[in-house]
C-alpha cells in the first residue's frame, strides 16, 4: 500500500463473473477491468465478482489474477440494492447511495482514484488523452466509446463461442478497428507536426514507414524505455513513445526551412496511428488489448491465413507490448503474448463506415425543397399543424421563498437571472410530476445535471425514490452535496449513461436532454411502461444513430424524408429571445412538430401524450413539455 492515501472513501467494485477459458475471464469487460487494475497497481477497491448463474472455474481464478487483488464472490442478490439498478461493472461508495456504473465510466474512475491515491504516477492521468475525455462521451454519440465499450468486447465474446465449435467469421466490428487504423491521425498540435514530418521526409528523400521492425529496433523492449533514435525512427513512433519516458530537455528551436514554413496544410503528409487513438497511449488501448488478444489466438492457431487480413492491428498488438508495465500487467493477468509475424501492409479499399448516418439517400433526392416553410406545408396539407395542448396549470408555483436553500437552484452557482428562470421550469415539471406521483412511486431524473429537478422533487417527494442519472462526475457530486445539506434520504445518485440504469421505476423526467438524448429517455420510459416527462433541448444535435432513425412515427415517415426532417430540426434551434420575432415564431412551430413526431411515435406504442408549452414562455427559449402516460 506504499504511496496510498489512508484517507480515501472505501469503495466496492462489483464485476460480472460467469466463467474463465484459457486465461480468459469473462465477460470480457471484467478481464478489462482486473486488467487495468493491475496496470495502475490499484489496491483502493474492494472487489467483488458477481456470480452470473451456474459459474465455473472459480479456483482457478488465481491462475490469473494478481495475488495482490483481494476478491470476494458474492450473489446478484448479495448486491447493494442500488447496483442491482444498474449493468455491471460498478463502483459504490459507502453509504450505498452514489454508484458508478458501466465500463467507461468505472475505468476512468479506477484511473482517477489511482491517481489521487498516489499524485506521483503522472503516466497513469495521461491515459485519459488530451483534455481528459478518452472515453467521456457516450456510446450513443461517441464512435470510439461504442467500440470500447459495447462492440467489440461483445464481438469478440461471441467469436470465442463460436470458435469452439468451428471456424468463425470474422467479427465486422474487427475490420472496422482495422480500417479506423489505416485512417489518418488527428490531433491537438496537428499542423506542428506534420510540418515536422514534411521535413524529416525532405531530409530523407522518402516517406518513412511505422513498422514493427522500426518499432522494435527503436523501442527498449524492457519496462523502461529508451530515447529512440531520432534519426531513423518515424515522427509519429518519437512524438508517441516521447510520452512513456522520462522527459529530456527540450531542443532549442530552429527556425523552419521555408519549404517547410510555407507548404499548405492541404499539401502536408497525414500521421499515422502509433497506438489505437492516434499518437498516445490511451485507456482505450489498454481496453481494446485483452480483446484483441484473445481475437489474436484464436486467428492464429486456426485461421492463420486470415492473419494477413489485419497487418495495421497486428503492428499495434506488437507495438503495445513495448509501453512500459504492460508486458508485466499482461504476465499477472494470464495473458501471455504471440510472437506474431511481420505482416506487409497493403491500402486498404475505402469501405463504408458503421458509423455513418443511414438514410443518406436524400442528398440526391431531385424531389427536395430546402428551408422550413415547404416541409411545413407539406405537412398541413396532411393535416399536421402546430397545436399545443393546455397547460394544466400555468400559474401553479413553488413557495420559493419558504424552501430550504439548498432546494434552490440559486445553490447551483447561476446569476439571479438565470436562476429565476429555473424556478419557473422546474414549477412547469414539478407540477405535473407531483400530480402523477403516488406514495412509494420510483422517480428517476434522467440527464440530472447538478439535481435541480431531483433534488426538488425528493424535497417535496418523500415517500417517494428519487434517482438522478447523469453521465457527468461533477455536476452530480454538487448534487450529493446540496442533497446531503438538505439530509434527504429518499435520494439515489448514479454517474452512468442511462442505459445502464435497468432499474425500474414508474415516473422519467429530464429537463433540457440535448438532442437525441430525450428521445433515448422516452424509450427507456416506454419499455419499462412509465409515465415521462421531458423538456427537449438543442433540436440542431438531432440525427439518425444506431438505435433511432427521424422521423420516427407512421405519420412523419410517410409525409417527410430523413433530409426535410432535419430541416425542422435545424430550424427548431432558432428560437433565441435576441433573432426576429418571425425566425422566433418559425423555430416555435418546427421545435413544436419535432416534438410532436416524438408524440406520435410514443402514442403508436400505447401512450397518451401531450404537448405543452411551458409558462411563462419566457423561462427558456426550449420552452416545450412533452408529458407521456401509458394507457
Amino acid at each position: 500500500m506504499k504511496g496510498i492515501k489512508k484517507s480515501l472513501t472505501e469503495e466496492y467494485l462489483y464485476l460480472d463473473f460467469s466463467h474463465q477459458k484459457e486465461g480468459c475471464i469473462f465477460p470480457l469487460h471484467t478481464s478489462i477491468t482486473l486488467f487495468l487494475l493491475s496496470y495502475c497497481d490499484c489496491k483502493i477497491f474492494k472487489v467483488c465478482l458477481v456470480l452470473t448463474g451456474e459459474s465455473t472455474g472459480i479456483s482457478l481464478l488465481k491462475n490469473i489474477l494478481s495475488e495482490d487483488v483481494e476478491i470476494q464472490i458474492i450473489s446478484r442478490q448479495e448486491l447493494p440494492p442500488i447496483v442491482q439498478s444498474c449493468c455491471l461493472p460498478a463502483v459504490v461508495e459507502r453509504p450505498d447511495n452514489f454508484c458508478r456504473a458501466g465500463l467507461a465510466v468505472v475505468l476512468r474512475h479506477i484511473i482517477q482514484k489511482s491517481f489521487e491515491a498516489d499524485p506521483s504516477k503522472k503516466e497513469i492521468l495521461e491515459l485519459l488523452g488530451f483534455k481528459k475525455t478518452c472515453l467521456k462521451a457516450c456510446a450513443e454519440v461517441s464512435q470510439w466509446t461504442r467500440l470500447c465499450e459495447l462492440t467489440i468486447p461483445l464481438a469478440i465474446e461471441n467469436f470465442l463461442k463460436e470458435s469452439s465449435d468451428q471456424p468463425p467469421a470474422i467479427p465486422a466490428e474487427i475490420l472496422e478497428l482495422e480500417k479506423k487504423l489505416s485512417e489518418p491521425v488527428r490531433v491537438h498540435n496537428d499542423d506542428k507536426l506534420r510540418r515536422q514530418k514534411l521535413k524529416q521526409q525532405k531530409a530523407a528523400g522518402v516517406r518513412p514507414s511505422l513498422s514493427k521492425e522500426e518499432t522494435k529496433s527503436k523501442v527498449h523492449r524492457q519496462e523502461t524505455s529508451e530515447e529512440v533514435d531520432s534519426s531513423s525512427a518515424s515522427l509519429e513512433l518519437r512524438v508517441a513513445f516521447s510520452k512513456l519516458t522520462v522527459p529530456e530537455e527540450p531542443a532549442p528551436a530552429n527556425r523552419e526551412p521555408a519549404h517547410v514554413r510555407k507548404a499548405k496544410a492541404s499539401d502536408l503528409p497525414t500521421l499515422d496511428h502509433v497506438f489505437v487513438e492516434g499518437l498516445y497511449f490511451t485507456l482505450a488501448d489498454i481496453v481494446l488489448l485483452p480483446c484483441i488478444h484473445h481475437f489474436l489466438v484464436i486467428i492464429y492457431k486456426k485461421l492463420s491465413e486470415k492473419l494477413v487480413e489485419f497487418p495495421l492491428l497486428a503492428a499495434w498488438y506488437q507495438r503495445i507490448q513495448e509501453v512500459p508495465r504492460v508486458k508485466t500487467t499482461a504476465s499477472q493477468c494470464g495473458i501471455q503474448f504471440l510472437n506474431l509475424p511481420e505482416l506487409q501492409t497493403t491500402s486498404n479499399e475505402q469501405q463504408p463506415s458503421l458509423d455513418e448516418v443511414p438514410c443518406v439517400e436524400e442528398q440526391n433526392d431531385p424531389s427536395f425543397i430546402g428551408g422550413p416553410r415547404p416541409t411545413m406545408t407539406k405537412l398541413m396539407e396532411k393535416g399536421i399543424e402546430v397545436m399545443f395542448s393546455p397547460h394544466p396549470c400555468p400559474t401553479w408555483t413553488l413557495d420559493w421563498d419558504t424552501l430550504p436553500a439548498a432546494v434552490s437552484p440559486k445553490e447551483g452557482k447561476m446569476s439571479s437571472d438565470r436562476a429565476l428562470r429555473k424556478q419557473q421550469q422546474l414549477n412547469n415539471l414539478v407540477y405535473v410530476v407531483t400530480n402523477q406521483a403516488k406514495p412509494g412511486d420510483r422517480i428517476v431524473d434522467f440527464c440530472s445535471g447538478g439535481g435541480h429537478v431531483g433534488i426538488v422533487l425528493a424535497h417535496m417527494l418523500p415517500s417517494c425514490q428519487v434517482t438522478l442519472i447523469e453521465n457527468k462526475e461533477l455536476s452530480l457530486i454538487r448534487a450529493k452535496k446540496r442533497s446531503d445539506e438538505l439530509g434527504l434520504s429518499n435520494i439515489w445518485f448514479i454517474q452512468a449513461n442511462m442505459e445502464y440504469f435497468t432499474g425500474t421505476f414508474n415516473i422519467g423526467v429530464a429537463l433540457h436532454a440535448c438532442g437525441v438524448a430525450t428521445d433515448m429517455v422516452i424509450e427507456h420510459c416506454i419499455k419499462t411502461r412509465a409515465s415521462f416527462v421531458t423538456c427537449p433541448c438543442c433540436y440542431g444535435f438531432i440525427q439518425n444513430t444506431s438505435k433511432f432513425n427521424f422521423p420516427k412515427s407512421e405519420q412523419f415517415k410517410k409525409t417527410l424524408s430523413y433530409k426535410e426532417h432535419m430541416i425542422l430540426c435545424r430550424f427548431a434551434d432558432q428560437t433565441a429571445v435576441q433573432l426576429p420575432p418571425q425566425r422566433r415564431l418559425i423555430g416555435k412551430q418546427c421545435m413544436f412538430l419535432v416534438d410532436l413526431d416524438r408524440a406520435r411515435a410514443a402514442e403508436e406504442r400505447g401512450y397518451s401524450i401531450q404537448v405543452i408549452s411551458m409558462e411563462p414562455e419566457s423561462c427558456s427559449p426550449k420552452n416545450n413539455m412533452i408529458v407521456g402516460v401509458p394507457i
